[in-house]
């Protein structure tokens, strides 16, 4: 791929999920709604500048294959059935645009019209692939770009420059910048910020690119063409609230004030520009996903399936994953931000941990890893699930994503230490950043005991204690490496990454222990 390719390509997949979210929030909480996309534009930056020549060189495909790679089938089992099952939450996130615009102009329920979108992006998949994925992230491009100029048209014609004024000086809420609510807003950049090591269907769309600096080139040229749509987002959120007041699904608000406002056939271009966005989220994230459950997934219970076989698997997984999606919809048909942050929170909470340690780490064990995985996906949902899964309010103030981050790093550290094998880093200067990341952990805690109470008010007490077991997180990685003396046949790092533990001295972490051998990948 060209790096417009490549640029086309993420501007469909981040721009236009970020656009349908920040449509649906900037309705309920105005211009806060920005900071949506700020933060996930933030994401793609960081993977252009952090990832995208690494794992080049390391030929990785997916985030399960990672962890597979490293720790094992069982590991990589686990790590696909997670993937898998919550990437239909991110199709449903734009799949429930597209569907409100249907179900306004047809009168089909909300669910049915999303379980039409589902088949046909099923179909799209099935007879395609990466490669229409690239042409049809082009083509979505241009659409969703025919989308911004009629929005803009809308927003003249109704309320105007002038009916926005007056409606926000009516509600000054919709342009207080923290509206959403300081806890949301940090959640979505530490939700984002996170997921910058685990953007499996970024990373296969920028390392298909003829070189790595081709896929950084792409990435850059995707933040910039993504900013005037998040910008466009807002205000059209803003106009619709304006122009069409409603409790109930914002979206189908959303969809009225076009119909409304617009003579059909710019509605028409309206709405296929909506089709796009879903499109170009929602294929790409179908696909991701069922590569995972298929070919990882499959990979692991058969590891002497042939290609064919495996492409049969992730097939097969189109089609369950298909009608996972729908069941998704029956169950909650909104909430296009709710989605996506709780997919994150479940994946991410699963497999942040054992990433780094497959990159970083290795005194890590399976078991560990098997811990971490289940331990942080089941903080996480618990946590939603004692919130009553709501979208704003949370147990105790705190989001779910922070409970599952936390879990995951804790259960990985706390049963690797407990299997004794390992020694302290005898290396100067991985002691010495251990041994600051370990004052960086005190002088957080220390700012989150004394400003507690501020922190409780706005929601951040998740937060501050995630960012200090992160520091703590890194500090055991830097300070302690294997002992030398495990076992061959026992489940150690070393033996996933690069034989006996010994093959490399003990105060260095391989080159081959960063992801191990993903070649065949």
């Amino acid at each position: 791929f060209s790096p417009w390719t490549v640029a086309f390509c993420i501007t469909g997949l981040f721009s236009g999920s970020s656009y349908i979210a920040i449509v649906e929030l900037s309705y309920r909480t105005g211009v806060s709604a920005i900071w949506y996309g700020v933060a996930e534009t933030v994401q793609i930056i960081l993977i252009a500048l952090l990832l995208v020549k690494p794992l080049r060189r390391k030929l990785v495909v997916t985030v399960t294959g990672i962890i597979g790679d490293r720790f094992g089938r069982a590991a990589q089992g686990v790590a696909a059935v997670i993937t898998g099952f919550t990437f239909p939450m991110y199709s449903l996130a734009t799949a429930i645009a597209f569907a409100s615009a249907l179900t306004v102009i047809t009168d089909v329920t909300l669910w049915q019209s999303i379980a039409l979108t589902a088949v046909i992006l099923f179909a799209f998949l099935v007879f395609g692939g990466m490669r229409s994925v690239a042409f049809s992230q082009t083509m979505n491009v241009i659409v969703i770009a025919a989308m911004f100029l009629v929005g803009v048209w809308a927003i003249l014609a109704s309320p105007g420059l002038d009916g926005l004024g007056e409606y926000t000086r009516a509600n000054p809420e919709m342009v207080a910048p923290a509206n959403a609510g300081v806890s949301l807003i940090v959640a979505w950049f530490g939700t984002f910020i996170v997921n910058v090591p685990l953007a499996q269907a970024a990373f296969q769309m920028s390392m298909s690119a003829r070189t790595p600096e081709d896929g950084q080139k792409g990435l850059f040229l995707a933040a910039v063409i993504g900013a005037p749509l998040i910008l466009l987002g807002v205000v059209v959120g803003v106009a619709s609230a304006a122009v069409v007041p409603s409790d109930g699904r914002p979206l189908l608000a959303i969809s009225e004030y076009i119909t409304q406002t617009l003579p059909p056939w710019a509605a028409a271009v309206f709405f296929v520009g909506m089709w796009a966005c879903a499109l170009g989220w929602a294929g790409p994230c179908q696909f991701s996903g069922a590569t995972s459950l298929g070919r990882d997934l499959g990979g692991a219970l058969r590891p002497q399936a042939s290609q064919e076989q495996l492409v049969r698997y992730t097939r097969v997984a189109l089609v369950l994953l298909t009608v996972v999606l729908i069941v998704f919809s029956m169950l909650r048909a909104e909430d296009s931000a709710w989605w996506n942050i709780m997919a994150w929170t479940l994946r991410n909470g699963a497999t942040f941990a054992p990433v780094l340690a497959a990159f970083f780490w290795p005194v890590a064990t399976r078991s560990a890893a098997m811990a971490s995985l289940l331990g942080g996906f089941g903080a996480g949902f618990a946590w939603y699930a004692l919130s009553g899964f709501d979208s704003t309010e949370f147990l105790l103030g705190t989001h779910p994503v922070w409970v599952g981050m936390i879990a995951n790093m804790v259960a990985l550290v706390v049963v690797s230490l407990a299997a004794g094998r390992w020694t302290l880093a005898q290396d100067r200067t991985r002691r010495v950043r251990g041994a600051s990341a370990l004052g960086a952990a005190v002088v957080l805690a220390g700012v989150l005991v004394t400003f507690w109470s501020w922190a409780a008010t706005h929601g951040l007490v998740g937060l501050g204690l995630f960012l200090v077991v992160t520091a703590l997180f890194a500090a055991v990685l830097l300070l302690t490496v294997p002992d030398g003396s495990a076992d061959p046949s026992e489940d150690t790092a070393a033996e996933a990454v690069a034989g006996p533990a010994d093959a490399a001295p003990a105060d260095s972490v391989p080159e081959d222990a960063v992801a191990g051998d993903t070649s065949r990948r």
